[in-house]
């Protein structure tokens, strides 16, 4: 019963997704039935009774999330063929500014949110307007659908394969000696806990599960075997695994990085270096506290040319190591 209702709530989600593209996309007012016809869960309805019942609930529901739904007729004589659209005005945010501070923590969100990306639902929305023959606005959409994105190379093939279900190969370094092994997984689940990002997975060379950090994965990922080929069991808990894994780990004692970070950039290792927000447009030399070496050259290399490790020497070393990863990955 509980799996029917997520279902179901997945579905009402989506369409209230697709009209909400729908109505922002389009430069006239769209009649009911184009929306019927560009809404793919509306063309499923049996009767025009029954998509009409469908409508007016998802429209009280839009107005009551505060979406600004407002009717009215492209045509100046007459009035009886009423139409639809959301007011954009209305819709969006006024002008808002920020301290340097918070322009900090919001660069760390961006790691993860990344915003005007017409995918899934969107696509397919802009597409059935298309073809209706609707004048479409795709700015008109930035906001509507983000998706997740991170600073790791190996977050999207990993989400991709834990996804699809199929086994992956990668170079690994371990948080304590840092030697490279490579690894074959079943990929369970990718998820972020306190700030990283973690492939939680059966370890197929040590016949259990393990955890890996995104950030210490190195090289390409190499996808092999069918989609589909193992179950996921019913019973993980990805960030259970990860918070035990994290409280037995041994990094080391804390150390000190030493950093140059151009003005104007590099805000998370600013944050970090605790740098004061009057200098947010100044060049400075900074201090930044570690006890992992690879999750601190991947923020500096994420951050490069704006950001170069100047000591220790081990940091320095990861950091172009990666770097030289990326020019390899694009030669």
């Amino acid at each position: 019963m509980a799996g029917g209702a997520a279902g179901a709530g997945d579905r009402r989600t989506e369409r209230l997704l697709n009209l909400v593209i729908a109505l922002l996309s389009t430069r006239t007012w769209l009649s009911k039935e184009q929306i019927r016809r560009a809404v793919p869960q509306y063309e499923d309805c049996a009767t025009t009774e029954a998509f009409d019942r469908m409508f007016e609930r998802d429209k009280e529901e839009l107005r009551e999330l505060g979406v600004p739904l407002v009717t009215g007729s492209a045509s100046a004589w007459f009035d009886d063929e009423q139409g639809y659209r959301v007011d954009r005005d209305a819709y969006a945010l006024p002008e808002v500014s920020f301290t340097a501070a918070e322009l900090a923590v919001l660069s760390l969100a961006a790691r993860v949110w990344a915003q005007a990306s017409l995918a899934g639902p969107a696509a397919r929305a802009l597409t059935k307007l298309r073809a209706l023959g609707v004048e479409v606005d795709e700015q008109s959409l930035i906001g509507v659908e983000p998706r997740v994105r991170t600073a790791e190379p190996a977050f999207e093939p990993l989400y991709a394969a834990a996804r699809d279900r199929q086994r992956v190969t990668f170079t690994y370094r371990t948080a304590g000696t840092g030697d490279p092994a490579r690894r074959s997984v079943q990929p369970w689940q990718v998820t972020s806990w306190h700030g990283h990002w973690y492939l939680v997975g059966h370890d197929l060379d040590r016949g259990a599960p393990r955890v890996f950090r995104l950030s210490r994965v190195e090289g390409a990922v190499r996808r092999s075997g069918p989609a589909g080929a193992y179950e996921v069991p019913d019973d993980v808990d990805g960030r259970a695994m990860i918070a035990r894994v994290a409280a037995g780990a041994r990094d080391g004692e804390p150390r000190t990085a030493r950093l140059r970070l151009a003005g104007g950039a590099a805000g998370q290792l600013r944050l970090r270096a605790r740098v004061p927000a009057a200098s947010a447009g100044e060049a400075v030399e900074a201090e930044v506290t570690f006890t992992d070496v690879e999750e601190l050259a991947a923020t500096v290399a994420a951050a490069a040319p704006h950001a170069v490790a100047l000591a220790p020497d081990d940091l320095r070393e990861a950091v172009v190591r990666r770097l030289r990863g990326v020019l390899e990955a694009h030669a």
